[in-house]
Formats: structure tokens, sequence, C-alpha cells
């Protein structure tokens, strides 16, 4: 049976361009330069640093619109060679690098070290070990098994199967095992584990013997339960030792590094440079904001390019090649007007928006206090800037502000509103900022449940749920309360 169905579907599709304008403003200052470098080396119409002469706002897009009405005139290729409006290579010469730093933002070329890689060094560290070749090619073998943190997550037997199915060595259990103890006395120390307790077991043996290095080896290898779940009464009570004595065995232990190939300098993952997009300063009492000027590139349209236009216009004949080139030259303006515009689009947005964050969060500006900060979400700004709240969560979530107080991520300012028991709005920032005041207070040997908590903030002036705050600890990244305990 055959239906027909009427539907009436009202949608909103956004342009290409538009969709480029957002990516652009989602972008950070570093991102933003290397969008700005790769468009320009696309488009040679856009150039980088003042115009000499002339506005580029004078050469109208309609001002060239009319060039394809000569399409149907007579063509004498002859007369005319395209060699007079293109240069050698097609690509007029521009500036490249940015030349509109501030003053805080030097452009130095950092020197880069060579590099020796975490498994380089262990293989490089084998070289002391006098070993038979068989026996070097099964401790290269385990080291290529290392992990990033330092870990063979891999029992003896799958890696003897994996030696000789993928490599060619035939061996056993028993040497696999021993190539493994000459694994165990590289650096650093606990490398080439296969579990947390035997990791921390291999650091305690590297140390000089002390009381407290034997206790805590004792503890791990007999009491390692009991030790992670810090059930202390039952270890005070099966080493028959005093609270003193089991805290400074627990004191070595927590020395030890639970991931030794992590810590390895040149191993460690590169941390990225957080380049502030904006800069907020206290003049005189009142709050000054500056945009980067990273972000604030000085574009314009090639002027070689426009003069190319502007000579095919004036000329009486054309050849097909010239209209060709005519119709790239034009593409290519195109595209430099509509990336200049955006830029400027990019800027202004970025700047309402933040600004209307910065007065609707004066008052913590000025002095820094964040029980200051007011409740705020996406919508309070989208609000106050007429634009859409998906593009203040483009701003929010990747951009940085360089304040009196540090360097912040913008999003870390909203938060939602709760009531107090006076019926006042407030932040959930100044709520978690005070149920980590309280966790920090606390007695450690006695550390306050979730319901104790509740109860606390509650006589402050803040009637909050269990389970809220249990989802504020975890968002604070603060363990349970039989885990913050201490002896």
């Amino acid at each position: 049976m055959l239906k027909q169905n009427l539907q009436l579907k009202l949608s909103q599709k956004l342009s290409p361009q538009q969709i480029q304008l957002m990516k652009l403003i989602q972008l950070p200052t570093q991102a933003f330069e290397q969008r700005l470098k790769e468009e320009m080396v696309e488009n040679p119409a856009l150039e980088n640093g003042k115009e000499d002469e002339y506005e580029t706002d004078e050469f109208a897009a309609d001002e060239y619109d009319d060039y394809d009405d000569y399409d149907n005139e007579s063509i004498n290729a002859d007369d005319i060679n395209i060699d007079e409006y293109l240069s050698d290579d097609e690509v007029p010469n521009y500036k490249t690098q940015a030349n509109n730093y501030s003053d805080d933002d030097e452009d130095r070329t950092m020197p880069m070290a060579a590099n020796v890689s975490f498994h380089q060094s262990l293989t490089e560290q084998l070289n002391t070990f006098i070993l038979s070749e068989n026996e070097r090619d099964i401790a290269e073998f385990l080291v290529g098994s290392i992990d990033d943190m330092g870990y063979i997550r891999r029992n003896i037997p799958d890696i003897v199967d994996d030696m000789a199915f993928t490599q060619g060595i035939y061996t056993d259990e028993k040497t696999v095992e021993n190539m493994l103890h000459v694994i165990h006395q590289l650096e650093p120390a606990g490398v080439g584990a296969r579990d947390l307790q035997e990791c921390l077991l291999l650091q305690l043996k590297h140390k000089t013997p002390t009381e407290p290095i034997d206790l805590a080896i004792n503890i791990l290898e007999n009491q390692f339960d009991a030790f992670t779940k810090k059930h202390y009464a039952k270890l005070l009570q099966k080493y028959d030792i005093s609270e003193d004595q089991l805290r400074k065995a627990i004191d070595e232990i927590e020395k030890l590094n639970p991931k030794p190939g992590g810590s390895y300098d040149n191993n460690s993952k590169t941390v990225e440079h957080v380049v502030p997009d904006f800069a907020i300063k206290i003049r005189d009492g009142e709050l000054e904001l500056t945009l980067n000027g990273r972000n604030a590139p000085e574009l314009h349209v090639s002027k070689d390019y426009q003069e190319m236009l502007q000579s095919y216009k004036v000329s009486r004949e054309k050849s097909n090649a010239q209209k060709d080139a005519v119709q790239f030259i034009k593409q290519k303006l195109d595209s430099a007007k509509w990336f200049i515009d955006a830029i400027r689009q990019r800027q202004e947005t970025l700047y309402v928006t933040m600004n209307a964050i910065m007065h609707y969060q004066e008052e913590y500006f000025l002095d820094g206090d964040e029980a200051k900060l007011k409740p705020m979400i996406l919508k309070d700004i989208a609000d106050l800037v007429g634009l859409d709240i998906s593009t203040v969560s483009r701003v929010a979530n990747s951009k940085y502000v360089d304040t009196p107080y540090g360097t912040k991520l913008i999003k870390e300012f909203f938060s939602e509103a709760m009531k107090n028991d006076q019926g006042e709005d407030v932040s959930t920032i100044e709520i978690k900022k005070i149920l980590q005041n309280v966790i920090e207070e606390e007695d450690k040997r006695k550390p306050l449940p979730d319901d104790k908590l509740a109860e606390i903030l509650k006589d402050k002036g803040y009637p909050i749920a269990r389970r809220t705050i249990a989802k504020y600890r975890e968002q604070l990244d603060i363990p349970v309360a039989r885990m913050r305990k201490k002896i």
C-alpha cells in the first residue's frame, strides 16, 4: 500500500563561510597563528603587514565582479601577453612572519637538545652487563615490551611465545625470568615491573637499608592489601609497632614513584606552553582588557593582484589564457577579502565576549577572591553580547586570560547557581572552594565522610545533599574519606 505524507521542516543551514568563521573563533592564539600561515601559503593574494598606498576597502568586490562581461569580446592572444600581469613565480613577495606581537610576546628561538628516548636509554644501559648474544636479544625484547609508564604488563609465557613467533628467538621461561632481573637493575628504579606492588618493592630495594625501609618492604610483600586499603590498625597489630614506626615506613613508600617511566625527562609528554588570548590589568582601580596582539594581524589584499585585474579590465582584447588567469586572480582576491573580514569578525567576537565576562565578574577580577565569582552560565553572556550560546562556548572553552592572579581558562569562570539558606544565589565555585577548605582542615586521622561534610556545609549556610557533596568532591579530584586517612 502506497502512502503519501506531507512534512514541513524548518531548518537553518550554515554557509561554508559561517562554518569557517566558527572554526576560527574556536582556535586559541597559537593554533590561530598556524592557521594564518597556512592560509597565506595557500593564497598568494593575501599579504601580511601594513599596506603602503591605499586601503583595500577602496577596491570593493563589486568592482571586479563585472570582469566576466568581457567573455564575449574578441580574443587576440598575439596582442596581449599574460606575462604582463603575472610575475615569474605567480606569487608576489610578502611577509609570512607575524610582525605585530605585543611587547610581552617576544619571538624567541629556543635551541633544541638532542634527546635520548626512554627506551634508547634502557638499551644503552644493557651495555654495562656481560650478556651472551641470545641473552642480549631477550633483554632488548623485554625493553621493547616496557610501556611509557615503565611497566611490562605481560606474563612470561606470553613473552616466550611472542619472541618465538615474531623474532625467531627460542628460549624458556626461566631464561626470560633471569633477563627480567637484569632489566630490574636498570634506571630509573622500578622499571620493568609487572604491577604496582613489584614496582614499589624494586625501588625500596634500591635504597640503603634502614629500619623504616625494611618495615616498608615487609608491609608491601606481606600486607599489600591492608596497606592499599589503609587498614592501619591491622598493620599496627600485625607488626606490634608504634604509630611513629608505621608512619616512618609509610613515608618511605609515599616517596616512591608509581610510574617510573613517566618521570623520565626526555620521555615525558611535551607540555604545551599556554599563550593567553587576553590580558586583564588593573589601572587606577579600573579593569583594562586587551586582546593578544598575535590575534590581530595586519592583513591586506595583494596590490600586485589588484593591479593585474585592473590591467585586464582596461585591455581591449583578451586571450583564453588570460581569461583563465583572471578567474584564478578573482578567486584568490575573493578568498583573501573574505579571510580578512573573518579575522576582523573573530577579533570583535573575542573581545566583546571577554569584555562582557570581565564586567560580569568585576568583583573577582578586582581582588582575586574566588568567593566573589558570581553564578554565570553561557546564556548570561550570550544575552549580553547578542551572540549564540554556541559562539560564547567556543570562546570560553578554548581561550585563556592573563589576570593579576595567574593565567586562567575562561570556562573556569562559569558556574551554576545554588541557593544558600538565605535564599541568595551563590556560585557552585564558591561552594566547592568551601568544601575543599573543610577537607583540607579535617583531622586526617579521622577524615570526614560525605554525609558529615554535608552537615558541615549546611551549618555554614549551604544546604546540599550528600550525593551533591560526592559529585563536587570527585570534580575536585578528592578521594573518599577512607583514602584520605593518614596515621
